[in-house]
């Protein structure tokens, strides 16, 4: 191996023992469209997406990054010529506004369970401002009897198309760390949506499936 391939190979190890490689993938970016939050991977109290806007949709609590707001009003609007509109119910949350939701499911039903169902402030994908809750329109509730309603089932076949996916799947709350959630859909644009969509997996797995690539890529084109 040439002089040049092995500097090279030090420093692909080096930067994958240091974690500055890992800090560089795209789900690490807090301000991308497929940055993970969940339990293990939280944002400050402070963090605020700098460009939240309003939705031009029917329902409330229509704030969104601008493109995914741009991208929801797309989806909305096909969904309206499909026969099956949708309402919003609820978009972008500060971090106090989700600490006060989850403290009344803990007062409701206790930390267990909330924790099921709800996110704590910090790791709500709703404080990213690329998340929606929707419902058909003229509804407000959110239940899992969304996925069999026609508006439900046209959201689960055509939502990637407009870069969304169903977040929280079914079968994957051990995954997720959610119980199920069909109302929920996560802006990652229409590539990474259409991907994620077509393996069938949660935006976990999908993603250490393309991280993997990218670090296999990443030593190939090192050693050949």
């Amino acid at each position: 191996m040439a002089l040049e391939k092995i500097i090279a190979v030090i420093a692909l190890s080096a930067t994958l023992l240091d974690g500055s490689l890992d800090a560089a993938m795209p789900d690490k970016n807090i301000d991308g469209s497929v940055f993970i939050i969940n339990r293990q991977h939280s944002v400050s109290r402070r963090y605020v997406p700098s460009d939240l806007r309003k939705a031009e949709t029917y329902g409330v609590s229509q704030q969104m990054r601008t493109e995914a707001a741009t991208a929801l009003e797309q989806l909305f609007e096909a969904a309206k010529e499909a026969g099956v509109p949708l309402s919003t119910v609820s978009g972008y949350r500060s971090y106090s506004k989700q600490a006060t939701i989850y403290q009344r499911k803990v007062d409701s039903i206790g930390r267990k369970a909330a924790d099921r169902i709800s996110a704590r402030p910090g790791t709500s994908e709703h404080q990213l401002g690329l998340a929606m809750d929707i419902a058909k329109k003229g509804a407000s509730s959110l239940t899992t009897a969304f996925a069999n309603t026609p508006q439900g089932q046209w959201v689960m076949e055509n939502a990637h198309r407009y870069g969304f996916i169903i977040r929280y799947l079914k079968d994957y709350e051990d995954v997720t760390g959610y119980s199920y959630e069909p109302w929920h859909i996560r802006y990652v644009g229409v590539e990474q949506a259409t991907a994620i969509y077509e393996s069938g997996l949660p935006m976990e797995l999908y993603m250490s499936g393309y991280r993997l690539e990218i670090y296999d890529y990443l030593i190939h084109q090192v050693i050949e």
